[in-house]
């Protein structure tokens, strides 16, 4: 969930790894630092904060290269200034900063301490600085790669850690272990980066490094090898993500800015994946045949968080569309079950960064017990798109604010793409996929209507600062209004901090009726289906309790059922929990909003989780 940033060229490092730090904010941090080699001398500036509390602290000659920067989500001792990355040896020689966990930690600062070596802070990151000078100092090591080789020769655990040495002053060593690395490749000049955003602005070129993977940069380029020094060749890709996606721009907010961008994302999931001759869509990222595809009896979807909502919603559109037994389950549960991995089965993982750590495993164990998987992911080059066995990428670009929108609808848009893929080599008839093609196809315009509505009517806000003041918030909603339930909770207390829980309609009769009060409000999905009574006789059982509903619907519902009505227009009937996700997204934002939470960088979470 850190950042790390690093620099090797001509220009000074501070200005550069300042703005790829606060390119990195919304993953969520509690501290920064940086650490730059000047004449020879390290130079490390650390805070408990932002960024921008780091860039008001350092001093004006705070000059140059290579350097070093991160940003730190508490896991190892409190978010103090000691406790910060970049870490030091005694000497004042190594500094080294790291992504991941060291699960020996205190195996080794316990050896450590027993030559003699002082400890400064409470971090598992500060036993490799001094793992790296030990190499030095006991010969065991001649440059820093071998040093920093030696060194991870002794860590277990997870980590992407970045190095820089005053002894070589012109390169950074870096290595990856189950937290992502990547290379930027510039002119004369070297980027390192723990997630691509940190990067955009300065090159489009970039290497991605695999587990067990090392790397030294220079400014004339880069090596990449493994930890017994066997060289690797690493072919750099193209990044498609620009500056004006990763800029705020003149929205208030990220979060609000993204909403707004789900028209185009939406645009971009679909675009070239339309096939109007054979009213089906083309997905050749797959990877599959159609002889392949066929053999295939169900599905299973993976992800976590919002992921996981959206792979509920994915199930539902492959039974609905394909006619095959679909499930979905959160890949934090599935990895630690001993699952039974068929291979008739075929498996989805699902992550907007491709780099969450529990999906990453769950698709590692899957292909060890020889799963089929494809991935639907955001982030072109990322760690799961590498592993899985081809795939959608779902183009929504750059999301900055730790809570998903673009992205969530962008991955059921996926999602309906695939079913009727898989159902037009089974038994949906041409009408049917056109039917789900040109829903699709109206779907910018449709979400266009939803904002354009609430900049007009404000209905939206309303209602947020209103419950904003509840305690306590129900969300509900019956099949495929139940995962929409799902993720309206979700986004509501991770930006508000508001209780928020989700429950199927049907059960509120099993347990949580007994909540409803006028204190309770209810947020609630009803659409225009075949269940709308059903959710009608739900709203009159709430109503007779005096518990106060908000509804989201195709039309006005009466002052008997709902006070509130949030009006979104109708798509067809396996699409509309796309458009009922979008008025929920503001519903959560404005919420926040009133409450002045800090919208874009809810407290303890982060964009990527990359640790367990």
């Amino acid at each position: 969930m850190c950042g790390i940033v690093g620099y090797v060229g001509a220009q000074d490092a501070a200005p550069i790894l300042i703005e790829g730090l606060n390119r990195l904010e919304y993953r969520g941090y509690d501290s920064a630092g940086i650490a730059v080699i000047q004449r020879g001398q390290l130079k490390v500036r650390k805070v408990s904060g932002r960024v921008a509390d780091l860039q008001a602290d350092l001093p004006a000659r705070f000059k140059g290269a290579p350097g070093i920067g991160h940003t730190r989500w508490a896991t190892h001792g409190e978010p103090t200034v000691d406790n910060a990355h970049p870490h030091v040896d005694s000497a004042g020689r190594i500094a080294v900063v790291h992504n991941g966990i060291i699960e020996n930690a205190e195996e080794l600062r316990a050896k450590l301490q027993a030559d003699g070596v002082t400890f400064t802070s409470q971090t598992d990151t500060e036993t490799v600085a001094h793992l790296v000078a030990a190499a030095f100092a006991t010969g065991g090591a001649e440059d820093l790669e071998q040093a920093v080789r030696y060194a991870l020769r002794q860590v277990v655990g997870a980590y992407g850690i970045a190095v820089v040495d005053t002894a070589h002053p012109d390169r950074i060593v870096v290595a990856r272990n189950g937290s992502p690395v990547l290379l930027g490749i510039g002119e004369k000049e070297m980027f390192v980066a723990s997630d691509v955003a940190a990067l955009v602005g300065h090159t489009r070129q970039v290497v991605y490094l695999d587990d067990g993977e090392l790397a030294t940069i220079t400014a004339g380029g880069y090596r990449t090898f493994t930890i017994d020094a066997r060289s690797t060749a690493k072919t750099p890709s193209e990044v498609d993500w620009d500056v004006v996606g990763a800029e705020i721009g003149d929205h208030a907010h990220f979060l609000v800015k993204e909403i707004a961008e789900q028209p185009r994302s939406i645009e971009r999931a679909i675009r070239g994946r339309i096939d109007e001759r054979f009213s089906t869509a083309h997905l050749g990222g797959l990877n599959l045949s159609v002889r392949e595809a066929r053999e295939f009896r169900r599905v299973k979807i993976l992800g976590c968080g919002s992921a996981c909502y959206a792979g509920d919603l994915g199930a539902q559109l492959i039974e609905d569309l394909a006619r095959m037994p679909a499930t979905s389950e959160s890949a934090s549960e599935f990895r630690y079950r001993n699952p039974v991995v068929e291979p008739d089965t075929l498996y989805v993982a699902v992550s907007q960064s491709g780099e969450t750590v529990d999906t990453l495993a769950a698709v590692q164990e899957l292909q060890r017990k020889g799963g089929r998987v494809i991935g639907i992911v955001n982030v072109v080059g990322s760690t799961i798109a590498r592993q899985v066995d081809g795939g959608i990428y779902i183009h929504a670009g750059p999301e900055m604010s730790v809570a998903a929108t673009k992205s969530f609808t962008s991955t059921v848009v996926a999602f309906a793409l695939l079913a009727v893929h898989l159902g037009r080599m089974r038994d949906l008839a041409p009408t049917e996929g056109r039917r789900i093609l040109d829903g699709l196809m109206a779907l910018p315009g449709q979400i266009e209507e939803i904002l354009d509505t609430e900049k007009r009517t404000g209905t939206i806000e309303a209602v947020a600062r209103e419950i904003a003041q509840r305690h306590s918030v129900l969300f509900i909603g019956r099949r495929r209004g139940w995962p929409v339930a799902k993720e309206g909770a979700q986004k509501f207390k991770e930006v508000s901090y508001v209780h928020a829980e989700a429950y199927a309609s049907a059960e509120l009769k099993h347990g949580p009726l007994a909540l409803v009060s006028p204190e309770l409000p209810t947020v609630a999905c009803v659409p225009d289906d075949d269940l709308h009574e059903k959710n009608v006789s739900t709203l009159a059982e709430i109503r007779a309790r005096k518990g106060p509903v908000v509804a989201l619907a195709h039309h006005e519902l009466s002052a008997e059922l709902a006070d509130r009505t949030i009006v979104i227009p109708q798509s067809e009937p396996e699409l509309d929990p796309i458009l009922m996700s979008v008025p929920l997204q503001l519903l959560a934002y404005h919420a926040a909003v009133a409450l002045e939470r800090d919208v874009d960088r809810p407290r303890n979470l982060a964009k990527s989780v990359t640790v367990e």
